[in-house]
């Protein structure tokens, strides 16, 4: 079965988190791969009423209560959406307009009602994402698959993509004496190899523009180093599934393509670690959320952890980044910790969604500072 996901890009992210609008609502709703969506909509339904009800508490007028409702109604109504779900949903709607995301994690249902989108879970989504292509790569033959979790693998039906080598170069046999250049044998063969390798990321780029995910290459040498020499693809992963892959089942592709990407988080997340404990010996790190919020609304945050589930209610000066702090979550007030994500990834800085046994610490939160705080 084929996951169909929205993963957004980093520019539909930046112009989300920018968004401002006092009846600003974020929905995030479990969905069934295999379902036909009636529970989903019934769930729908039921958040689409809390929105309605927390916007009345947050003084909305019904103007704009009305709008968001006919919105999520035409949602619910969306028989396209449904037929295709993915593990979750997530809605941000205002009264002039809605968007949608299909996504490959599990997410916790939940309604949020500020004057900007709730976006933490959402970003846990792109910071490790658990979806991936695979490119099995062979002078034989060539084959794209997606993998996401708990699902089995599903091919991918790529335009324009070559068959195999000597199909790609025209050729009956890649041994053939090349007319431009005479050449022959196995430098020859390098240079149809060559040609065909770029052949494939020229068909890969319609269904890899734009996106962030990794694709991971399944190859053996040395189409393995001639594909890496001319790809485009800026998310490649380094490490190979090594050896041909025309014998090996798609499932197997998948089974090493996943311990690919645990290892490759798992590397990623220990050097940042190994990063912050230096930086906290040169007074560039900190875990303290009032001191983050204040580096964080200068500019000063380069990188930070963030507990996907950690909820502080509260206000930031957009000024200074003086935090207040509520006693509970209402539809004025907003999170805290998202607050300070938001305002670091409108800096130019990274936010990584995670776990709080993955952040130093187990704190709410982690950040790596682009200078030492005053």
């Amino acid at each position: 079965m084929l996951l169909h996901t929205d993963i957004p890009t980093r520019a539909q992210l930046g112009r989300l988190l920018a968004a401002r609008d006092p009846a600003s609502v974020s929905i995030y709703l479990p969905t069934e791969p295999a379902s036909r969506g009636e529970a989903e909509r019934i769930e729908l339904k039921n958040l689409a009423a809390e929105a309605s009800r927390q916007l009345e508490q947050a003084g909305a007028g019904r103007g704009a209560i009305g709008a968001i409702e006919e919105e999520l109604a035409d949602l619910h109504d969306d028989d396209e959406l449904w037929r295709y779900p993915a593990r979750s949903l997530a809605v941000f709607t205002t009264p002039t307009g809605l968007t949608t995301f299909r996504l490959a994690n599990r997410l916790l249902g939940i309604v949020e009602v500020s004057d900007r989108f709730h976006l933490k879970p959402l970003l846990r989504a792109v910071t490790f994402p658990q979806t991936a292509f695979v490119l099995a790569l062979s002078q034989g033959s060539v084959r794209v698959l997606e993998i996401a979790p708990d699902l089995e693998p599903a091919r991918i039906d790529v335009p324009e993509l070559p068959e195999d080598v000597a199909s790609a170069v025209g050729q009956a046999s890649i041994r053939d004496r090349a007319p431009s250049r005479k050449l022959q044998g196995s430098e020859g063969q390098k240079v149809r190899i060559r040609q065909y390798a770029r052949r494939v990321d020229q068909a890969l780029r319609p269904l890899l523009n734009g996106l962030d995910l990794p694709l991971i290459l399944a190859a053996g040498e040395p189409i393995d180093a001639i594909f890496r020499s001319v790809n485009s693809y800026p998310h490649l992963v380094e490490t190979t599934i090594a050896g041909n892959p025309d014998d090996v089942p798609d499932a197997v592709l998948a089974t090493r393509a996943r311990d690919v990407l645990d290892e490759l988080y798992a590397a990623e997340l220990a050097a940042l670690h190994e990063l912050y404990a230096l930086r906290s010996s040169q007074r560039r790190a900190s875990a303290d959320v009032a001191d983050v919020a204040r580096a964080a609304t200068y500019g000063l945050v380069g990188t930070v952890l963030v507990d996907i589930d950690e909820a502080l209610p509260g206000f930031i000066d957009e000024e200074t980044g003086a935090v207040t702090f509520d006693e509970s979550d209402d539809a004025v007030n907003y999170g805290v910790v998202d607050e300070i994500a938001r305002r670091v990834w409108l800096n130019g800085g990274r936010v990584l969604a995670v776990r709080s046994d993955d952040i130093p610490g187990g704190a709410s939160l982690a950040a790596i500072l682009r200078y030492a705080l005053p």
